[in-house]
C-alpha cells in the first residue's frame, strides 16, 4: 500500500513545475544570440513563438528576466543573470542523463572554456584540437581575458571552466592542476645576458623592466622580486605579451618568464631567450578551475580529463 504523504511533505520530484526544458532552452538561446529574432533563427521557430515561451517563464517564475528593447536586443536582469546559469545547469544535466541513459554514450555539447590570455597561444590551440579529435561532436569555444572577467562569467555561469595560473584565485573554487611551470627571465639574445647559463634576479634590479599588465602578472613578478630583495624598475607595459616580448627583443628590459618558448623569434624577427635563475622560486601550476557549488556536466568533465591527461602542453607563457 502506498505511504500517504501530507502537503508538506511532498518531494520536489513529484510536483509539477511550471515551466520546461525547452522554455529554459529558449530562454538561453536568447541570452546567448542577443535577440529574440536570433534566437528563432537559430532553433527555426516563429519571433512569436520565442516571445510568447519566454513571457511564459517569467509568469511561472514571478520575475522579469530580461528587458526587451525593440531594435536594441535583450537585456538580462540581475534575476535574469541567475536563472542563465541554473538552466545551463539543467540543461546540461538533461542532456548527460539523454546521453547516458539512452544508450548514446557519447561526449556530445557544447563546453565553455576560459582562458588567460598568455596561456592561450601556447597551451589552448594544442588542448582544444586535441579534444576535438577525441570527442568530434563536443563543442568547445574559448574566451580568453582578465582573471577577474573570468571569474565573473565562471560564477555566473557564462563559463563552465577556466586555465588559468593558481595564483590569486578565489578559494570558492575547485582547482585541478595540468601543468606544472619554473619561473625564469626572457631576455634579449644579443643584449648583456644572452650568453649567461643562469641570471641572478639581484643582477637585474637596476635594469629596465617590462611588464604584462595584469593583475596576475603584477602579483607574481611582486613575491618573485620581494624574496630577491629589490622592487622591478618598470619602464614599459604592455596587455598583449607579444608586445612585451618584442620590446624584450629590442634590448629594451627583461620581463619574468613561464616555460621556455618554442620560437625564440619576436614579431620583429629579433632573437629573445630564456634564462633560469639562480635562486629557488617557487613553480607555478597551471589550473583548470569551476566553481566548487556547481557540478560539470559530461562534456565538461571530459575536457577536465583531457586536459590532465594532456599534460596542458609546453608551449611558452608568460605569467
Amino acid at each position: 500500500m502506498a505511504r500517504a504523504t501530507t502537503p508538506g511533505q511532498e518531494s520536489a520530484a513529484a510536483r509539477d513545475l511550471p515551466f520546461t526544458l525547452h522554455q529554459l532552452r529558449l530562454f538561453a538561446t536568447v541570452a546567448e544570440t542577443g535577440t529574440i529574432s536570433g534566437a528563432a533563427g537559430r532553433l527555426r521557430l516563429s519571433q512569436t513563438a520565442v516571445s510568447l515561451a519566454l513571457t511564459q517563464l517569467e509568469k511561472a517564475l514571478g520575475a522579469e528576466l530580461l528587458i526587451r528593447r525593440r531594435a536594441h536586443g535583450v537585456t538580462l536582469t540581475t534575476t535574469g543573470h541567475t536563472v542563465l546559469a541554473a538552466a545551463r545547469r539543467i540543461l546540461a544535466e538533461a542532456t548527460d542523463l539523454f546521453d547516458e541513459i539512452g544508450g548514446r554514450g557519447e561526449v556530445v555539447g557544447g563546453v565553455a572554456v576560459g582562458c588567460y590570455p598568455s596561456l592561450g597561444p601556447s597551451l589552448v590551440p594544442a588542448l582544444v584540437d586535441g579534444f576535438l579529435h577525441a570527442y568530434p561532436r563536443a563543442q568547445p569555444t574559448l574566451d580568453e581575458g582578465p582573471q577577474e572577467s573570468l571569474e565573473h562569467d565562471l560564477l555566473s555561469g557564462a563559463l563552465d571552466v577556466v586555465i588559468s595560473y593558481d595564483l590569486a584565485l578565489s578559494e570558492n573554487l575547485v582547482k585541478v592542476p595540468i601543468a606544472h611551470r619554473e619561473p625564469g627571465v626572457l631576455v634579449a639574445a644579443d643584449g648583456k645576458w644572452g650568453n649567461a647559463r643562469a641570471v641572478d634576479l639581484k643582477q637585474l634590479a637596476d635594469e629596465p623592466y617590462v611588464l604584462f599588465d595584469t593583475p596576475v602578472s603584477t602579483f607574481h613578478l611582486a613575491s618573485i622580486t620581494r624574496a630577491a630583495g629589490f622592487t622591478p624598475r618598470i619602464t614599459y607595459r604592455s596587455q598583449n605579451f607579444e608586445t612585451v616580448r618584442s620590446l624584450v627583443g629590442r634590448g629594451l628590459g627583461w620581463t619574468v618568464l613561464l616555460t621556455p618558448p618554442r620560437t625564440e623569434l619576436t614579431h620583429e624577427g629579433l632573437r629573445v631567450v630564456m634564462k633560469p635563475l639562480t635562486q629557488r622560486a617557487d613553480p607555478v601550476d597551471v589550473v583548470i578551475v569551476w566553481p566548487r557549488t556547481r557540478s560539470l556536466s559530461r562534456v565538461a568533465r571530459a575536457f577536465v580529463a583531457f586536459a590532465q591527461q594532456s599534460g596542458g602542453g609546453d608551449g611558452a607563457a608568460a605569467e
